[in-house]
């Protein structure tokens, strides 16, 4: 008997929920594309063509789409952060399973009375760690848990958020300002905080972290510069930074943030630079989001490890030390040994080079691919918690993230324990 397709309907139209619907449109023996709710009608249309549903309904926002009868199996919860914890709570009590856009909310408290919610309900969370579901990832967690380095004892682990991603999303963004959106640690870096306890698979249980901005002030600004690129800045020409390459060679960026971006004329880009949070000067925002964070942590297995997360690199990269054999990944090892991982081994320092080959479809090297090929295994599975990424399993990741966003601000170590008994 052929599976009976599981339904989606998605809560916020922007690239994600167009990600997820364009991937899922291509298994349409696994899933079927229902409704989508967003207050602006461009995004919602675009949803409707990636649905190739011609029963697909549209709605205004999510209050209107909850209005109705359980519309579909899996609902995709894809606003702004602040908005996670108020549109799966409301989901997940009309009976909607959730596929769940990270961060899971902007606060602790907030993440563990979701998941509380969600076990009471006896209903299904799966939260968008994309990387679990990359071919790297997964051999790598294949190679640890093989055994193949010994005992896991320590690990350096690095995310590039690379300059510009910085300037557009951390500066003039969505997220620039942390305590509108979320803590950067938590933002950007809960993929990380999330793969690292996943390979270590042991919880952690105290850290330190240290970090700020070091270069996006207004001290750091160019002479001259003024407060929005459009306004004439005499190193616009030479600048890293300047909002009118969204004309140019930055201009794939643009459509995550205008509408109207393959359409639009350069002079209405312009235009719209001029009043757009986008257009400012980089050094004259209103930003909070730290550029570079580093974290030291301590595990239940004695294990230890660091993370970095700086705007001045690009891409990630790893290095796993253990007993038998250390490992080294990511981006520097492919740049300069042309494999993705390398193997070394302690007794005959004999080094196997595994080069891994990368489903781009979708983006996040293959990971948003895997994610929605395994949704419907991933919901088929007897107990919740035993899903890839399961609620249940994500918190962790964000009790690390919101403990080091603690102990940096606060300059002190923080003990799990703690914050788990609060």
């Amino acid at each position: 008997m052929k599976p009976q397709p599981l339904k989606l309907a998605a809560i916020g139209c922007g690239s994600r929920t167009f990600i997820y619907f364009e991937l899922a449109a291509k298994q349409p023996e696994l899933y079927a594309i229902v409704a989508a709710a967003d207050h602006n009608a461009a995004r919602r249309t675009k949803a409707r063509e990636l649905s190739r549903n011609p029963d697909f309904r549209e709605f205004v926002d999510d209050a209107a789409l909850l209005a109705e009868p359980k519309l579909a199996d899996v609902m995709i919860i894809a606003t702004q952060d602040a908005f996670h914890f108020a549109h799966a709570s409301a989901a997940l009590r009309k009976g909607y399973d959730l596929l769940l856009e990270k961060p899971i909310s902007t606060s602790l408290a907030d993440v563990l009375a979701l998941d509380r919610l969600a076990t009471g309900l006896g209903r299904r969370v799966l939260v968008c760690h994309v990387l679990r579901y990359t071919p790297f990832y997964r051999r790598v967690k294949e190679i640890v848990a093989g055994g193949r380095l010994g005992e896991l004892v320590s690990f350096e682990a690095t995310e590039g958020v690379e300059a510009w991603h910085q300037g557009h999303s951390f500066v003039r963004g969505h997220w620039a300002v942390a305590e509108k959106a979320t803590p950067m640690i938590i933002a950007k870096s809960c993929h990380d905080t999330d793969i690292l306890s996943w390979l270590v698979d042991s919880p952690c249980i105290s850290l330190n972290s240290f970090g700020g901005i070091m270069h996006f002030r207004p001290e750091r600004a160019p002479p001259g510069a003024p407060a929005r690129c459009t306004d004439g800045c005499p190193v616009g020409d030479t600048c890293l930074y300047n909002a009118l390459r969204y004309l140019g060679d930055r201009r794939n960026w643009l459509g995550l943030i205008y509408d109207r971006a393959g359409t639009a004329s350069d002079a209405e880009i312009v235009d719209w630079l001029k009043v757009s949070p986008w257009g400012r000067c980089v050094y004259r925002c209103d930003n909070t989001a730290v550029d570079h964070q580093t974290v030291n942590m301590t595990f239940a297995s004695g294990a230890t490890g660091t993370f970095t997360m700086t705007a001045f690199s690009e891409g990630r990269d790893l290095a796993i030390f253990g007993t038998k054999a250390r490992l080294l990944a990511g981006e520097r090892v492919k740049r300069l040994a042309g494999c993705d991982i390398v193997i070394e081994d302690h007794t005959t320092h004999a080094l196997e080079r595994i080069t891994i080959d990368f489903d781009q479809d979708g983006g996040h090297g293959g990971g948003d691919a895997g994610l929605v090929r395994m949704l419907y295994s991933e919901m088929s599975k007897p107990q919740a918690a035993d899903m890839e990424s399961s609620l249940q399993k994500s918190v962790e990741s964000h009790l690390i993230g919101f403990a080091a966003e603690e102990s940096r601000v606060t300059g002190r170590t923080v003990h799990l324990a703690e914050i788990r008994a609060r």
